[in-house]
C-alpha cells in the first residue's frame, strides 16, 4: 500500500501468501515476459538490483552495498542488475571485485578505500550540465561521449567490459530506443533480445556506464557504433538487420526499467531490491506551452509506472513469489516491525529522497546522509527478513554525520 508521502508498506515484503486465483500470475509480475523467456523455471540464485537516481541512488546505494558487505553477504551475490545512478555503484564494485580482500566471513576489508571511497570523490564533481556543454561546444563529441570521458577520467580508466568478475554476474542496463528493449551491457554478452546478441564484448566500461545514465533528455541519447561487430543472430530476434545493429540509440536504462528488475525476477529465487529513485514534485502552476507541459506530461507517466512496478514487486514478496526484500530511499524502519532498528528520522528520510536526480555535486554532509540512510534500511530489511537474528551493527558508517 502506498502512503501518501510516497513510502510504501514493505515490511512484510517476504511473508508468504497465496498467489491471487483469479488472475493471470505474470500480470502480476513487475516485469514483462518475452516472448523468448518460454516456460524457464527460476534458479536458486540471488540477485541485487539497483535502481536509477542520479547520485542520490548512487551513494543511497553504497550504504546498501556497506551493510550487505559487513554482513558477509556480497560474495553470496550470483547477479547484479543496475540502471543509471545505480549502474554508477554497480560499475565500480565490478571493478574493484577481485580486490575487495573477502576473508573467510565474507567480509570484504577493502570495500571503504576502493568502492566507496572513489565514488565519494566522483560525488564532489558536477559531470552533468558539464558534459551538456562541452558536448554542445565541442565538434564531434556528443554529451554522452563527455559523460563517458568524465566517468573514464574520475572512475573506470580504460576498464573495459572484459575486466569485470565472470561471477557474480554485472549486467548493466539501458534502453534501446531503436528497439524499445532493453540492451543488457556484461562481461560475456551486449544483447537486446530483439536485435541480437555479440559475444565477450570489448566496450569500455564508462560507455556502458554513460549508455545506462543517459538520462533524458539533456544526457540522451547516446549512440553507440556497432557496424563492424560480429553479431550472433538467436531464435526471437525480429530486428537482426544492419539497420538495427550498425547504430544503436539508447537512453537511460530506468526509461524502461528503473529497479533493474528485468534480468533479476525471471532468473532468480532471491532478489534484492535497492530503490534509491524519488518521486516526481507537486506543481501548484504547472507550465501551459506545449513543450514544457508535455515533458511534466510524461514525468506523470513516469512516475506512475515506476510505482506500479515497486507496488508489484512488493506484492510479489508477500505473495511468496520472490524470496528477498525491498528497500527504498522513501521506505519507513517502521513497516518492517524489527524491535531494534537503527535510528531515522522520517525528516531526514524525506530530505534525502527529495534531493535532485541529477549527476551534480553534493556536500559531503548529503553525501554521508545517503549513505547512513541506505545502511539503515538495508540493515533493517536484511536482519527482518534475510538474516533473522543476526546482529545489530553498532554504528553507521558515519556516526559523526547527521541521522535526522
Amino acid at each position: 500500500m502506498e502512503k501518501p508521502d510516497g513510502h510504501f508498506d514493505s515490511g512484510d515484503s517476504a511473508a508468504g501468501r497465496s498467489p491471487t486465483s483469479e488472475v493471470e500470475p505474470t500480470l502480476l509480475e513487475p516485469v514483462r515476459r518475452l516472448p523468448t523467456d518460454g516456460d524457464k523455471p527460476t534458479e536458486d540464485t540471488t540477485a541485487l538490483c539497483l535502481s536509477g537516481g542520479g547520485y542520490r541512488a548512487m551513494l543511497f546505494h553504497v550504504g546498501v552495498l556497506r551493510r550487505l558487505n559487513d554482513g558477509g553477504y556480497l560474495p553470496r551475490l550470483d547477479r547484479v542488475s543496475s540502471v543509471s545512478g545505480g549502474s554508477i555503484a554497480a560499475a565500480m564494485l565490478a571493478l574493484a571485485w577481485r580486490e575487495l580482500e573477502f576473508d573467510q566471513a565474507g567480509v570484504g576489508g577493502g570495500f571503504v578505500d576502493r568502492v566507496e571511497a572513489p565514488l565519494r570523490r566522483l560525488a564532489d564533481h558536477t559531470i552533468d550540465l558539464a558534459s551538456v556543454a562541452t558536448g554542445i561546444a565541442l565538434p564531434g563529441q556528443s554529451i554522452a561521449d563527455r559523460l563517458a570521458a568524465a566517468y573514464r577520467k574520475h572512475l573506470f580508466g580504460g576498464a573495459s567490459l572484459q575486466q569485470l568478475p565472470e561471477a557474480p554476474v554485472f549486467v548493466i542496463n539501458a534502453t534501446n530506443v531503436g528497439s524499445g528493449a532493453l540492451l543488457r551491457f556484461t562481461r560475456a554478452y551486449l544483447a537486446d533480445w530483439r536485435v541480437g546478441r555479440i559475444a565477450d564484448p570489448d566496450i569500455p566500461l564508462a560507455v556502458a556506464v554513460a549508455c545506462s545514465s543517459a538520462f533524458p533528455p539533456i544526457l540522451s541519447p547516446a549512440r553507440l557504433e556497432l557496424d563492424n561487430a560480429s553479431w550472433l543472430t538467436d531464435e526471437g530476434n525480429d530486428l537482426a538487420g544492419p539497420e538495427h545493429r550498425d547504430e544503436l540509440v539508447l537512453t537511460d536504462g530506468g526509461v524502461y526499467d528503473n529497479l533493474g528488475l528485468e534480468t533479476a525476477w525471471k532468473r532468480c529465487e532471491a532478489v534484492l531490491v535497492s530503490d534509491g529513485g524519488g518521486q516526481m514534485a507537486a506543481d501548484d502552476d504547472p507550465e501551459g506551452d506545449w513543450a514544457r507541459h508535455m515533458v511534466r506530461v510524461l514525468k506523470v507517466i513516469d512516475n506512475q509506472v515506476r510505482a506500479l512496478r515497486k507496488r508489484q514487486v512488493i506484492e510479489g514478496f508477500k505473495r511468496g513469489d520472490r524470496t528477498g526484500f525491498y528497500a527504498g530511499i522513501r521506505s519507513d524502519v517502521n513497516d518492517y516491525h524489527l524491535p531494534d532498528s537503527l535510528p531515522f528520522s522520517d525528516d531526514a528520510t524525506l530530505r534525502l529522497a527529495e534531493l535532485p536526480t541529477r549527476l551534480a555535486a553534493l556536500e559531503p554532509r548529503d553525501q554521508e546522509g545517503l549513505i547512513n540512510w541506505g545502511y539503515v534500511i538495508c540493515d533493517t530489511a536484511f536482519r527482518r527478513h534475510l538474516e533473522p537474528g543476526a546482529p545489530r551493527p553498532e554504528a553507521v558508517p558515519h556516526p559523526e554525520s547527521w541521522m535526522g
